[in-house]
Order: C-alpha cells, then structure tokens, then sequence
C-alpha cells in the first residue's frame, strides 16, 4: 500500500501544479466576492489534480474492486463531471441537484442503500420503500454540506482528511478493502493538496473537489453502517452537519430562504472568534471534528440509538444557542 499511495501524493501535487500553472488559459480562477475570505483572483480545479491522481492508481493496484463497485465509480465520475463543468464556466443549482440525484441512483446497483436506521427506544426503523428516496436525501444533502464548509483556506480538506481517517480506520478494522482503499486514497490525496492551500492558499480544489469529495464521504458512511450505528456516523461526520443544520433552522426562524448565501456559517464566525487568523479556525474545527469522529468511533452496532439520538440533538442545540450568542455580539446581519 506504501507505493501506491506514495504514487496518489506525487501525481496529485504534479497535477495540481500543473492545473495552477494553466488556470487562465483553462478558465479555472475563482474571483473573489463580498463573502469571500480571498482577496485575489485565485486558480481553483484543484479537485481534478487529485481526483485523476486517485482514478489512475486506483485502476492500476485495485482494478478489481473497481469492477465489482464499478456502478458506484461511474456515479462518483458524473459528479465530478458536474464539479469540473462548475469550475469551467459554472452551473446552475438545479443542474447540480439533478445530476447528484441521478449519480445516487447508481449507488442502488451495487447496493449502497440506506436500508435501515437502527433501533430507538426498542423500536427498528426499517426503511422499505422509503429506502432509495431516504439514501438520495442523505447523500445530496450530505453532499452539499461539505460544500457550504469549503469557505477557508484548509478547512473542507482538513475537516474531510478526519472524516476520512474516520472511515479508514472503520474499514481496516473490518477488513473492508473498498472503505480502506478509497478513504485513504483521498486522504492521500488530500494531504498533497493541502500543500498548495493551506493558508495563504495559492489554489481552491472547486466543486470538482467538495462535491466528490462530499459524495465519497456519503458512499462511505453509507458502506460504514454495516458496522456501526447511524448515529454514529451522524458523530463521525458532526462539523459539516452541525454547520448546515444550524444555518438552515437560522434563516427558516428569521424568516429568510433556507437556501441563501450568507456569512454566518460555522467557519465565518470562528474565524472572528480567532481574531481573523484562519490557520487556527482551521486547525480548531479540524480538531472539534476529530472529537466528535472519536466519539462515533466507539460506538456499538447494536447499541439503542434513542439516547444517542438525543444527545447529538442536544449537541447541535448548544452550538446553534453559542454560535447565536456569536452573531449578537460580532453584530452579524443572518
């Protein structure tokens, strides 16, 4: 395994120079706007240097697990397509929408299904027919989670390097080669792409990078549940879901659209917090997920989830009182 991922951390820092070095002429430059914590015109893309780093030594060491999974790589390759397309020239939210829909389906051929929720309260919540349509909210909404958190220099690529790590060790510690060889793939890539954007970031990884990289975590989590309770990936996963729960039930409370972009974000109030320092609003949130990661971790499948339930509820209660408590005292506009 050595070799190969060796190989993944030395294409990806290739490519992704590489995309820097022709981001104009390939029209992949983020231009900074009013909630932008760049100030200058920056090459993004970087999602393709490693998306294409992992794709040829994952064909080359582990063909067969891309031929047994193959429905699934396909479905990771079309929202990377859409990734790609968005960093290009940009596309719509609804095109978006559609194609993380479409990719989900794949995932029902090789039987990535989120079949069954757990026990709460001495009740199995077993999902039937809702099955298919409940595995296409979690990964859609899963999906864009990750990329509302993309927002600092590091923080999507750290916050999914522990997430990741997360999975490896889940995988490893039953033997899943599929969750090994892919989580650590992407953790591999990742790390040679925090090279280049860890603050001050000299390129962005774009939606070809937070949209495949939130549909990998998702295929993940779902392949996870084999092994440990839902909640637990709930636990696993907290800081993406945490940042998006929270704003969503802040905007429907004030009365604004649940889909608007805003600056009140679990990253843009740290980052205040932290004295407008971004490496430590990094490494903070990165930290905060390993605990919450560590936490899911020891959880047992067969566990009642009812109280475990409760208590991520409760979790999210207290940060959305603290992070209000922030936007008051910062005199936010959310």
């Amino acid at each position: 395994m050595l070799i190969e991922f060796s190989l993944i951390f030395l294409l990806s820092l290739f490519f992704i120079k590489v995309i820097q070095k022709y981001a104009i002429t390939w029209a992949l430059v983020d231009v900074p706007n009013a909630r932008s914590a760049h100030v200058n015109e920056t090459a993004r893309g970087a999602g393709i240097g490693f998306y294409l780093a992992i794709v040829l030594v994952l064909t080359v060491f582990h063909f067969d697990l891309i031929l047994t999974y193959i429905w699934t790589f396909i479905a990771i390759f079309l929202v990377f397509l859409i990734g790609v397309l968005d960093d290009h020239k940009g596309t719509s939210p609804n095109t978006k929408f559609f194609v993380l829909i479409f990719a989900t389906l794949f995932l029902w051929f090789d039987d990535i299904l989120i079949t069954n929720l757990g026990v709460f309260f001495g009740m199995e919540v077993s999902l039937g027919w809702l099955a298919v349509p409940f595995t296409i909210f979690a990964v859609v909404g899963f999906t864009n989670a990750l990329n509302l958190i993309d927002g600092l220099d590091g923080l999507s690529a750290t916050v999914s390097i522990v997430i990741l790590s997360a999975f490896f060790f889940i995988g490893y510690d039953n033997s899943d080669l599929f969750i090994m060889a892919v989580s650590a793939a992407f953790v591999t890539g990742l790390l040679a792409f925090l090279i280049y954007n860890w603050h001050p970031a000299s390129i962005f990884m774009g939606d070809s990078g937070s949209l495949t990289l939130g549909f990998i975590i998702s295929i993940l989590a779902i392949k996870s549940l084999e092994y440990l309770p839902a909640i637990s990936i709930f636990f696993v996963t907290a800081i993406p879901l945490f940042d998006t729960v929270i704003v969503m039930i802040r905007r429907k409370r004030n009365g604004s659209s649940m889909f608007k972009a805003d600056s009140c974000h679990i990253h843009h109030i740290f980052k205040e917090l932290f004295d407008e320092n971004i490496r430590k609003t990094v490494l903070f949130l990165g930290v905060m997920q390993a605990a919450y990661s560590l936490v899911g971790l020891q959880l047992d499948k067969d566990i009642d989830e009812g109280f475990l339930l409760i208590l991520f509820i409760f979790n999210i209660v207290m940060l959305y009182l603290f992070l209000n408590a922030m936007i008051k005292k910062q005199k936010r506009k959310c």
